[in-house]
């Protein structure tokens, strides 16, 4: 005999909606990014490094790739609030501020991770502080990577701390019923 959705433990019908609250980390990284990083200390365009933005065609052509980043920003967060919001309209969801801050960061940090590895070191595509001299690059890019697998591991731990609170906390309704 199974027992109906209404009077299964909470913990059993459902967890956290990670996945949604990571892509809209994704979302606010890239933000981030662009926003500091790109338009307000113009330290670096997405592709700067393959194309200068010293003429005006040079900066037309960074400005639009920066465009086509912050709409794939748009559409992580887009895609991660309706998730969030798919899924607070579930029963037996075990929603926790620890666990949220934790995916946030996991999403923010994995995406700074990959963009630090893979658009700095190996594709070249721009570094973080392409206004410093170029020996000061690497400085930068290696401070931005341990920066990135900081948010990510600091993520994991409250993700994998809010799981154990939310485990005793349904464990705690399940004593009081």
């Amino acid at each position: 005999m199974t027992q109906s959705a209404s009077i299964r433990p909470a913990r059993a019908r459902g967890g956290f909606p990670t996945a949604a609250a990571i892509i809209l980390g994704v979302g606010l990284g890239i933000f981030f990014d662009g926003i500091v990083l790109h338009q307000l200390l113009q330290w670096h365009h997405l592709v700067s490094n393959w194309s200068p933005a010293r003429t005006v065609e040079g900066i037309e052509f960074n400005t639009y790739w920066d465009g086509m980043l912050h709409s794939f920003a748009y559409v992580c967060v887009g895609v991660g609030l309706f998730l969030l919001w798919r899924a607070s309209r579930r029963a037996g969801y075990m929603w926790s501020g620890r666990r949220l801050a934790g995916a946030l960061l996991i999403g923010w940090g994995g995406f700074n991770l990959y963009d630090g590895v893979i658009n700095h070191l190996v594709l070249g595509i721009h570094h973080v502080n392409e206004r410093v001299d170029r020996a000061q690059w690497p400085i930068y890019d290696a401070g931005f990577i341990i920066w990135s697998a900081a948010m990510l591991l600091a993520g994991l731990l409250l993700l994998r701390g809010g799981k154990a609170e939310a485990g005793s906390e349904a464990q705690s309704t399940l004593r009081q019923s």
